[in-house]
Formats: C-alpha cells, sequence, structure tokens
C-alpha cells in the first residue's frame, strides 16, 4: 500500500501527471508534501535559471557600460571633446563599427543562434543545389572508376556539431577497445598489474595537447603518401589515448575484486579461460567497468575541442577557435552559443551512459 502511494506521488510529476499536479495547486487540492516537491522540482530549478540570466543580463550591461566610458574617455583624451562626443553618439546609436565588444548578454546570445541556425539552413540548401547539379556527372565519374565531386564549402554550426560526436564517438569506442580487454588481461594477473602499473600512472597524467602532438607525429608519417585529410584520424586517435584510462584502471580493479568464490565455482564447473571471463568475471565487473566508461565519454568530450583546435580538424573547437580569431562584434555570442552547446552535449552523453549503465544493471538483476 505504502508503495502504491509513493509511486502515485512520482507519477505526479511525469507525464499528464505533470499537468494534474497543476490543477491541484490551482484548486488547492495538493498536498503539503507535494507541494514541497513541486516546489523543489519546478519553481526552484525555474527561479535558480531566472537569476541566471538576470545576473548575466546585469554582468553584461555594467561591463558594456566600462568599456563604452573607456572609449569615449580615450577619444577625450586623445583627441578632444568633438571626438568623445562623436564616440558617445556612434555607441548610442548601436553603429556595428564602435560598440564595445566584451560579454554579450542574453539576448544577443539568443540572436546569434538563430543567425547560426538560418545559416545552417542557408548551407544546406547550397548542399541540396550542388548534389542536384552534380548529381549526373557523379554517376558518369564513378560509372568511370573516378571519385565523386564533392562539397567543399564552409560547415555549418550544425554540421560542426555533427563532426565533434562523430570524432568523440569513434575517439570513445577505440578508448573501450583498448581499455576493457587490456583491463581484464590486468585484473586477472598480478604480474601483468605489476608490469603495466608504471605504464599507466607515468602516462596517464599527461595532457590532451602532448598526446596530440605524439599522434600527429606517428599518423603523419604512417599517411605520408595519402591525399586523404588526417585531421579526422589524428583527433579521434588522440581524444581515445587521452580518455581511456579511467576505463582501464576501473576495468582492471572491477576484475581484480570478483569475488574469490564465483572463480571458485568457476573452477568446479571447470569453464574454460574465455568462459570464465564472459560468463564470471565481466557481470561481476560491470558496474565499475561502466563507471570507467562514464568517465571516459566526459573526458573524451572535455579534451575534444582543444584538440580539434590543434588539428584544425572542422568541429566545435575549430569553431570557437576561429570566431575567437575572427574578432567580430558577434563573435563574442557565437562562443557563448558555443559553451551553452559543448554542456548540453556533455551533460545528454552523461545521461546516455547512465540510461545504458541501469539498462545493463537491471537485466543483470533479472537474470539473477
Amino acid at each position: 500500500m505504502k508503495q502504491s502511494v509513493t509511486l502515485g506521488k512520482v507519477s505526479k510529476f511525469m507525464g499528464l501527471g505533470f499537468l494534474s499536479t497543476f490543477k491541484d495547486l490551482f484548486t488547492g487540492k495538493l498536498g503539503k508534501e507535494d507541494y514541497k516537491n513541486f516546489l523543489r522540482k519546478i519553481i526552484v530549478p525555474i527561479g535558480s535559471v531566472l537569476l541566471f540570466i538576470g545576473l548575466w543580463h546585469l554582468g553584461a550591461r555594467t561591463l558594456y557600460n566600462t568599456e563604452a566610458d573607456f572609449k569615449i574617455n580615450k577619444a577625450l583624451t586623445e583627441q578632444g571633446q568633438a571626438a568623445a562626443d562623436e564616440m558617445a553618439a556612434c555607441i548610442a546609436s548601436g553603429d556595428i563599427s564602435c560598440q564595445p565588444n566584451t560579454l554579450p548578454s542574453p539576448s544577443q546570445v539568443w540572436a546569434s543562434f538563430q543567425s547560426l541556425l538560418n545559416d545552417h539552413a542557408l548551407i544546406s540548401a547550397d548542399k541540396a543545389a550542388f548534389a542536384e547539379k552534380t548529381a549526373a556527372l557523379n554517376e558518369k565519374r564513378v560509372a568511370e572508376g573516378k571519385d565523386p565531386i564533392v562539397y567543399t564549402g564552409r560547415p555549418s554550426f550544425v554540421d560542426q556539431i555533427f563532426r565533434s560526436l562523430k570524432t568523440v564517438f569513434a575517439g570513445f569506442f577505440l578508448a573501450l577497445l583498448i581499455a576493457v580487454p587490456l583491463g581484464i588481461f590486468i585484473g586477472l594477473s598480478p604480474t601483468l598489474k605489476s608490469a603495466f602499473n608504471w605504464f599507466i600512472q607515468i602516462f596517464k597524467p599527461v595532457s590532451p595537447v602532448v598526446w596530440y602532438l605524439l599522434v600527429f607525429m606517428i599518423v603523419k608519417t604512417l599517411l605520408i603518401d595519402s591525399s586523404e585529410d588526417s585531421s579526422f584520424t589524428i583527433s579521434f586517435i588522440a581524444v581515445g589515448l587521452c580518455s581511456m584510462w579511467a576505463t582501464l584502471v576501473n576495468t582492471s580493479m572491477g576484475v581484480s575484486t570478483v569475488d574469490k568464490d564465483y572463480i571458485n565455482v568457476a573452477k568446479v564447473l571447470k569453464l574454460g579461460p574465455f568462459q570464465k571471463v564472459f560468463k564470471v568475471v565481466l557481470p561481476s565487473s560491470l558496474p565499475l567497468i561502466f563507471t570507467g566508461l562514464k568517465i571516459t565519454l566526459s573526458v573524451a568530450w572535455m579534451v575534444l575541442i582543444a584538440i580539434e583546435l590543434l588539428a584544425q580538424s572542422p568541429g566545435l573547437g575549430l569553431f570557437v577557435w576561429e570566431e575567437f580569431q575572427n574578432g567580430a562584434n558577434d563573435s563574442n555570442a557565437k562562443i557563448i552559443v558555443a559553451m551553452f552547446v559543448i554542456g548540453i552535449i556533455g551533460f545528454l552523453l552523461d545521461r546516455l551512459m547512465l540510461t545504458i549503465q541501469n539498462a545493463v544493471s537491471f537485466e543483470k538483476t533479472d537474470a539473477i
């Protein structure tokens, strides 16, 4: 009975129950405990968002006024009162050429976000028109064994988001393929653990910049005769090597701490090495392995920005750097847009790994 009441309370904040909560609130039927939950889960987060936006707006306005005053005083000092009045009038008119270039306000960031979406629509239309124009020619070239003509225009902001996701997942799967098998071997063998411990401790703290340079040295030599752009290859390998350490450590720890009774049962059942790993060791180690994979994906997403910047590989890292170098009036706002996008995607990737972990754990519990 108690469990059904609890489930009923939880359901009020999910799906159609969310609407019934508002209905109960305005009709005065909402219980005291439900009212507290409503405040904590709905009103407080909304209030904190509004407070953040308000403080951001005030901070942006203060910085704007500070830089505007500096520009006016500088014109007054160097060129006289007439130049100072002209600068003040120019700033007040909203002329882009003289506007202070500082922290953008929330409205400017929103306008830049809409501008980036409009730009993506235009570039998508150009791509579609190019594909239509070259369709017949590309069919002929493919039939002749030649490479098709590809669109070489600049990527849009949305295109660069997908390129970054492609890079980070390629790096993540590379880290998984290296770290999980190696972690299993290290966890099963105290000798291998002693042999690899120094390697892990030394290379785990190495900066992503250094990993990028190392990968660049190797890949550019291996692909010295290739005409293909190697920036993507360099980027995802560097991301994988930077981020694999949490999975490697957690996997080896999870394997080495498997209950000895399970190992003894495997021996009694005369399971082979592979059967022992897949039927006993891995199921028992999954919680720690997924914790490592979750950290690995988060680290991969964080280091990706710096590595894309260094590799000059299309993606969010290169987008941010180009906007910073551009120095246009709306560049700061676009950088803030990218910052929010990076944060939101990082949060969603973390939730994705948590969902997969919960699904796997549920299946494991259900099987038992």
